[in-house]
């Protein structure tokens, strides 16, 4: 082998809209899960759980939103070139260990088509794909398994014409609907190949928000300032409950097979982050009831931008990303393109949050109680929110709001 050493670059992005469209129509319920799809699923919600506190924790005073199943998705796509030592650390990073590499790409093919027809109220799209230098000799069986698995778009280009940053920035910006227009400037000398996720969501409110009854109100910061911001209010019936912990409430986007969970924390809120667990988010989740409810929640956009490397490797992948020792030699031949190792896992998102949409669903293993009458939630401080789908459990976005 000789001594060049040659980056791939990971980039994983998403776009959250939502708005309303009431109308309600009868469909069969979805398919049963596999228990490979079960164990995905599982895998993907503890990583991205994983991932969600370890970025709370380095970045305390930020707003935080990202796409655990973005990120895993092209980790996994990643995954299929890695040997040895080094996909046996990226495995047990995502929670795969349980898994064969069949079994997780079957699952992952059997997902991406299970969540982009779950429900046509809810416009969800995934998108991957695969940018590589032209001339170099990729294996024809890493293109082939991510085309099946990840439903891949793969193309050479010449990394020297400016003209392919063109391309690849075209791709995002198609993928997204031209919410995110750009997610490469240049591409350095030593770059070989992009590995890029993309994930669009678009819901509908199930119970919208009246814009009459919008008013300007107080949400109090993380900082112990104050902004003053558009205050969404109204009444509704939907599951809900609280514990010592936390006040939950449940979302539903079109036919409910979506929600955005909300979690009002009653004490810091970096402690209750890093307090969560999945089976503590599961349990709350399995024991919230109907209630009806004023709620009050602010209107609110968010981007979000974060470079992953130094988290995933303090999760357990450090080697991926070392330029001497990461084995990714099921991507190309070694002896002829020098080494390959991951040079960065770039993650991109954005949300919008307005009267016409959002929903979300949430989990704990503190017993919760619902209450009676009709009380009032307003949500004017720190929380946290989780976008779900419900049928197979999957987190889908996972965010903090500590100021708006």
């Amino acid at each position: 082998m000789n001594n060049s050493i040659f980056k791939l670059t990971l980039i994983s992005f998403l776009v959250l809209i939502a708005c309303d469209d009431p109308k309600e129509e009868n469909r069969p319920p979805p398919r049963d899960l596999t228990a490979a799809e079960k164990s995905l699923v599982s895998s993907d919600n503890a990583f991205g759980l994983n991932v969600f506190k370890a970025l709370s924790q380095g970045d305390p005073d930020s707003n935080l939103f990202i796409s655990p199943l973005s990120i895993s998705m092209a980790l996994g796509m990643t995954l299929n070139g890695a040997a040895d030592s080094t996909y046996e650390a990226m495995k047990s990073t995502l929670e795969l260990a349980g898994l064969s590499e069949t079994e997780i790409n079957e699952s992952y093919q059997s997902l991406i088509e299970l969540l982009i027809n779950m429900d046509p109220k809810v416009a969800f799209k995934i998108a991957n794909s695969i940018w590589y230098k032209e001339g170099l000799p990729v294996y024809e069986g890493f293109i082939q398994t991510n085309k099946t698995y990840f439903d891949a778009e793969v193309a050479a280009l010449d990394f020297s014409d400016p003209k392919a940053v063109d391309r690849i920035n075209d791709w995002v910006s198609e993928n997204t609907n031209e919410l995110i227009q750009k997610i490469i400037a240049e591409i350095p000398a030593d770059m070989v190949m992009y590995l890029i996720n993309a994930i669009y969501f678009k819901g509908d409110w199930r119970f919208q928000f009246d814009l009459k009854d919008t008013k300007n109100g107080t949400f109090f910061n993380d900082d112990d300032s104050e902004s003053t911001l558009p205050m969404m209010t109204q009444k509704l019936s939907a599951p809900m409950g609280w514990n010592d912990e936390t006040t939950i409430v449940d979302l539903p986007y079109g036919d409910s097979l979506f929600t955005m969970t909300i979690f009002l924390p009653s004490g810091d809120i970096d402690q209750f982050v890093s307090d969560l667990s999945p089976q503590k988010l599961s349990n709350w989740i399995d024991q919230l009831a109907p209630a009806s409810f004023d709620l009050t929640m602010p209107r609110f956009e968010l981007e979000y931008e974060k470079k992953l490397n130094e988290i995933l490797s303090d999760l357990g992948m450090a080697i991926a990303f070392d330029g001497e020792n990461a084995d990714f030699s099921r991507i190309m031949p070694l002896d002829i393109s020098g080494n390959l190792y991951i040079s960065e896992v770039k993650h991109k998102t954005y949300i919008k949050v307005d009267e016409e949409g959002t929903e979300a669903a949430a989990v704990t293993s503190v017993g919760i109680g619902i209450t009676s009458g009709s009380p009032r939630i307003v949500i004017d401080h720190p929380f946290v929110f989780a976008i779900r789908e419900n049928h197979a459990g999957t987190i889908l976005f996972l965010g903090k709001i500590l100021k708006l």
